[in-house]
Parts: C-alpha cells; sequence; structure tokens
C-alpha cells in the first residue's frame, strides 16, 4: 500500500492544502507595498501616491471593500487607480463604496479590459501555454466574442464627478497646493484600445512633475513613453503573476512584459533613455480564478521624492 499508492497521496494531500491556502487565506491577506522613487526636481516635497490596481470587484467581498476604504488613512497625496475595477457587471456600487474615502483625494484613472467586459471561465494553463506562443489578449488572439459588457459608464460618471482625473488616451492636469502634475494615459493595451499617437509629445512644459500611466505594461507602450522621456510609468494587468512560485516567482505576466518586472519598481529603456516602471501586483483576482499564491493582493504608496 505504501509502496503504491504513499507518494501519491501524499502530493494530493500537498495540493489540496496549497489550493486552501490560495483560495481561503493569501487571496484575502491584503498588504501595502511601499516605494520610494527619485523623479522630482531637486527643492521640491516629497509626493505620496496611492496606486490602486485590479481590484476585480465582486458583490459580497466585503473585507476587500474595508481595506480599499481604511487606505484613505495614508493621506495620499493623490490617487492613481491602473483599471479593472471590476469583476462583476453588478459590483459597480460596491466598487464605488470600497472607493468612497479615496474618491475624496485628487487622483487619476485608465480602464482595463475588465472594466469594459465581464470575466469568462478560462483554463488558467492557457497563460503558460500563450506566453510561449506570444499571444496574450488581443494581441495575436482571436477577438472576443459574445462577451458580457460591464456598466463602465456609470464608474467613469463617479470619478469624474468626484474630480478624478480620465487618462484613457488623453492628458490631464492635478493641482496640489502650488504644485503642478501633469499625467498622460492610455486606454488598455491588452485589448487594443491604446493610441499613443493621440497623447505623443512627451511631458508638458510648466508641470512640475509629469507621470505615464497604462492598465496593461505591454512593451510597445513602455517603449513609447521612455523614449518620450516620463520619468516614471504606473501599470498595474499582471497580478504579479497572481500564482508563483516560492523563491523562483512568477511564470506568467499576460502580456509581453518579462516576469522579472512582474510587480514592483524597476526601470525600462528605450531610444537610449530611461525611465522607472512601477506595476502593482493589485488587490483583486479575475471571479473564476479567485486564487493567490506567493503573491498577496497589494496596493501601493509610492513617496516620489528628489532627484539625486
Amino acid at each position: 500500500m505504501r509502496a503504491r499508492y504513499g507518494v501519491p497521496l501524499t502530493l494530493t494531500a500537498v495540493g489540496a492544502a496549497g489550493l486552501a491556502y490560495a483560495a481561503g487565506f493569501e487571496v484575502r491577506s491584503f498588504r501595502l507595498r511601499r516605494v520610494t522613487v527619485p523623479v522630482l526636481p531637486r527643492g521640491m516635497r516629497p509626493l505620496r501616491v496611492l496606486q490602486v490596481s485590479d481590484i476585480h470587484m465582486v458583490s459580497g467581498q466585503r473585507k476587500k471593500q474595508r481595506w480599499l476604504q481604511s487606505l484613505a488613512g495614508l493621506r495620499p497625496d493623490f490617487v492613481i487607480n491602473t483599471g479593472d475595477n471590476l469583476s462583476d457587471p453588478e459590483g459597480v456600487p460596491e466598487t464605488l463604496d470600497a472607493l468612497g474615502p479615496l474618491m475624496e483625494f485628487p487622483g487619476a484613472y485608465v480602464f482595463g479590459s475588465n472594466d469594459y467586459y465581464g470575466p469568462k471561465p478560462r483554463n488558467p494553463a492557457r497563460y503558460l501555454f500563450e506566453r510561449v506562443q506570444g499571444r496574450h489578449g488581443l494581441n495575436g488572439n482571436a477577438p472576443v466574442v459574445g462577451a458580457v459588457h460591464n456598466p463602465w459608464e456609470e464608474l467613469r460618471d463617479a470619478f469624474d464627478a468626484a474630480g478624478w482625473v480620465g487618462l484613457s488616451n488623453c492628458r490631464g492636469r492635478l493641482k496640489l497646493e502650488g504644485i503642478e502634475i501633469a499625467l498622460t494615459g492610455l486606454d488598455d493595451p491588452h485589448i487594443k484600445r491604446d493610441r499613443y499617437a493621440e497623447v505623443a509629445g512627451g511631458p508638458e512644459s510648466g508641470a512640475d512633475l509629469s507621470l505615464a500611466v497604462v492598465h496593461a505594461p505591454y512593451l510597445r507602450s513602455l517603449d513609447a513613453f521612455a523614449a518620450d522621456g516620463y520619468p516614471l510609468i504606473l501599470a498595474g494587468h499582471t497580478h504579479g503573476g497572481q500564482l508563483c512560485i516560492p523563491f523562483y516567482g512568477a511564470l506568467v505576466t499576460n502580456c509581453d512584459l518579462d516576469p522579472d518586472r512582474v510587480k514592483g519598481l524597476s526601470t525600462h529603456t528605450a531610444a537610449g533613455r530611461t525611465s522607472f516602471l512601477h506595476v502593482s501586483a493589485g488587490c483583486g483576482t479575475n471571479r473564476y480564478t479567485p486564487v493567490r499564491f506567493a503573491c498577496p493582493p497589494e496596493a501601493t504608496l509610492l513617496t516620489l521624492t528628489a532627484r539625486p
């Protein structure tokens, strides 16, 4: 009995325990990442930027709502929302309730594919196959057919009413007690809604700082932002890999970004220019794959400081 069945039974038990941990604990083990980025002009006071991403709200996720509400206690100078707020067409009221306290602060946002379309059940192994084949989202795959349309317009209207600046293929500005932040954003490259030509030209003159914002960190978008000279690019989408291997890291990024930069602060170089890149691992999951392993859900407080 032991010789024939001991090892398979042990592996089954370990797998079941891992799944229970990933689905029952880690997916709700919310964390705050703290990062310092030296991108400000000399003499400018530090700025605290809260980045929230990939909330993927599903009705009934009370703990996630309470945690997001609690982030207002950080008192950031401004908030950047890098998209994928929804994973449920009925989740708009709860998303707005969760973000309500943060909407009291200046902010800006872009949308991701899950803001526009509801998710479908999907074999997680397909992400591995698509990475090997170089196919991600609509960038190489067939167009989505029969997708559920989410009420993203309700999110947009609420964000706009709160004074948040929409950056989907747009530029905008935030004014903070005498400081002007210029922002340039793209709609989601994962579903080919990005139109860089509409916002090309680089940082704006007259602003104290210019930032670039996009949901999915596809290389074409990062290349364009870095080549134009943006000091910092903020993105989400990757979920940090979502299911990672301890002491190794992520296997997939769900885009053409390399796994070494799947979350956290790194750099990106194009046309001889280098930008800081911060990718948020986000705080949610697709409703059909509600698990995380070795990749806790997160938001990030970035402290922007003067360049050396």
